[in-house]
């Protein structure tokens, strides 16, 4: 099957997407299916799954197109049975190949699949609590190895309130064959008689808001949202054919699981893994992507503390191969990518074949579908060094590398056409030009329906209408005039047409008038003594008597004692006092892992300063 023809076909001449009306991710993945087994690829792998529980060199298992098609239509057929058209459907489970069964399976159900994970998870139960509450779905889909936690989750409710649970590999093959096309059934032919929408613009899924800044909010993800996204990273990334693809990413976060539907779904070559398995050994991950056959182009996305965990623990063993020359595609997202953590990635494994251009810091959230910008130029990782105090005031001043006056920033790339950015000032909704920071607002097919049940947040962030756009070079040029703008809530900047994430508006530490970005204070924390656990660290404003004042709370770095804080305490406060101007009023250091994160594993600074407070 030629998969660059048939990705092609959604494009015209002028670069923008057209989708048929009557296109659903689930008919695309089956249409997509025939095609492929009636020229003799069903016994194709292409998912293959690894497994250390047993085997410190894993254990893995390999899935065909067909293998993989009869086990998402048993999903399907069984929700079927006993749901109907847009019921909600929680998935409680880890890492696993019926993980993705059971996700695709519901969306041929025609069902709204809810990534979730094992109610085991460390640290997450009032996250899955309050989303299990906020969603009330009416299935759980759940396997084997996860199934008596989740049948705990639920026990001391009444029969009666609890959801049905499916264990997915407890499901006979032989459903696969009962299961029909969804707009083939009754309840079909009603929503298709009734609805004014189209199946595109139907509800594909619901991804959760890891919690790090609000409560729990569902982001609603139609057809069209993920489907739009997913070529314009198709594009905006120019992915090369054969790929494979390499992830270890928790399948609850919107990273992991758009990247594995979306290689399931195109019936692209993915290997898997828990995202234990590469905390505890990342090596495993960096042996991976060496891996692969020759002539693949192998694509793998990761958070920046993945590089920062390679560089300390995966080193190769003297005499240990390791060949990254294949790697074409090395996407780092989800948090703020830091350029000590790609510099000494670099400096790491560039000797191991490793193209410093395949590293591409990107930008996106939940409320995008996935991916808003990354690099499409040859000058990536492209790190720029700006005068602090200019950027401090909302401006951009480019300076010569490293100095006591200069915060470095990494660049994002440029927006995944078609898709708009444009900077905008909070206050008054006006586009500003380049070199000024403000507000990022995007306007795209892209862009999620809104939240679940929320009318107020969907029209704070969703419903935004641009009160002024720039008379020349506006990058809001060819977008209507409407009020379909998305509010990111995060602070960014463009400098020579490079996008740099400079924050969220509602992480702005501001003293005596002064603003101050968390993450640079981070950054600043981060290097100035070896005692604190790298990208451990949250930094925040809290009330004080006459000016707000910062807090800096830091884990002691794996291996270190308390012995050492009082030095590192000293040498925290000298460093941010000379490079910020502000005086710490307290730091705090803390054991490894005590600092509250998201699900997703970002640090949750408001989580921090809520606790702190209390």
């Amino acid at each position: 099957m030629d998969l660059k023809a048939a990705i092609g076909q959604f494009f015209d001449d002028k670069g923008q997407i057209n989708l048929p009306e009557q296109l659903t991710l689930a008919g695309l993945c089956e249409t997509l299916y025939m095609v492929e087994a009636a020229s003799g690829g069903a016994d194709r792998d292409c998912l293959r799954f690894w497994d250390y529980s047993s085997n410190r060199e894993g254990d893995y298992t390999d899935y065909s197109r067909k293998q993989i098609n009869t086990r998402i239509k048993a999903v399907a057929a069984r929700l079927q049975q006993i749901g109907t058209l847009g019921d909600r459907v929680a998935i409680l489970a880890g890492n696993s190949p019926e993980y993705m069964f059971g996700f695709l399976g519901a969306m041929y159900a025609g069902m709204a699949p809810i990534p979730l994970y094992d109610p085991t998870e460390p640290g997450h139960g009032d996250h899955l609590t309050a989303v299990l509450a906020d969603c009330e779905p009416k299935f759980i889909l759940t396997n084997s190895a996860s199934a008596a936690a989740v049948r705990k989750l639920f026990a001391s409710r009444p029969a009666a309130e609890r959801p049905r649970i499916l264990t997915i590999d407890a499901l006979p093959d032989s459903l696969a064959e009962s299961f029909v096309n969804p707009m083939e059934t009754e309840a079909g032919k009603q929503l298709a008689a009734s609805s004014t929408s189209s199946p595109l613009d139907l509800v594909a899924f619901l991804q959760y808001t890891s919690g790090s800044t609000r409560t729990p909010a569902g982001v609603v993800l139609t057809n069209r949202n993920i489907m739009t996204n997913v070529l314009q990273i198709f594009a905006a990334a120019d992915l090369k054919l054969p790929l494979r693809v390499v992830s270890w990413l928790p399948l609850h976060h919107d990273m992991g699981i758009i990247l594995a539907a979306f290689c399931v779904i195109l019936g692209l070559k993915i290997e898997m893994m828990n995202p234990r398995d590469f905390i505890q050994q990342p090596s495993r991950w960096l042996e991976q992507i060496s891996a692969g056959e020759e002539g693949e182009h192998t694509y793998t996305i990761v958070p920046n503390f993945a590089l920062e965990l390679a560089v300390r623990y995966g080193r190769p063993a003297e005499g240990q191969t390791l060949d990254l020359s294949r790697v074409d595609g090395l996407i780092v997202g989800s948090e703020p990518v830091t350029p000590k953590a790609i510099n000494q990635f670099i400096e790491t494994f560039g000797g191991y074949g490793l193209d410093t251009n395949a590293i591409r810091p990107s930008y996106g959230l939940a409320e995008a579908s996935l991916i808003v910008s990354t690099p499409q130029t040859d000058t990536r990782p492209l790190i720029t060094w700006v005068d602090r105090e200019r950027l401090n005031e909302g401006t951009v001043e480019l300076v010569d590398g490293p100095a006591d006056n200069a915060a470095a920033l990494v660049s994002n790339g440029q927006v995944a056409r078609p898709q708009h950015l444009v900077i905008v000032d909070p206050e008054t909704r006006c586009e500003v030009p380049d070199g000024t920071v403000g507000e990022m607002w995007t306007h795209g097919d892209n862009t999620a329906a809104g939240y679940l049940d929320r009318p107020a947040d969907t029209a704070e962030t969703f419903r935004n209408t641009l009160a002024g756009r720039l008379p020349e070079n506006s990058r809001a040029e060819g977008a209507p005039d409407d009020d379909r703008w998305m509010a990111t809530g995060d602070l960014g900047v463009i400098v020579d047409n490079e996008l740099y994430i400079t924050g969220r508006r509602k992480d702005l530490i501001i003293i005596a008038g002064r603003n101050h970005y968390p993450q640079d204070i981070e950054y600043t924390v981060d290097h100035a003594s070896d005692h604190i656990r790298p990208a451990a660290i949250a930094a925040f404003a809290v009330p004080g008597d006459e000016v707000e004042k910062l807090v800096i709370i830091a884990e002691r770095d794996l291996g270190r004692d308390s012995d050492g804080d009082a030095a590192a305490i000293d040498a925290i406060r000298t460093a941010v006092s000379t490079s910020h101007g502000v005086v710490p009023a307290d730091i705090v250091i803390v054991g490894p892992d005590e600092i509250k994160r998201s699900s997703s594993g970002k640090i949750a600074r408001r989580v921090c300063r809520r606790d702190y407070l209390a």
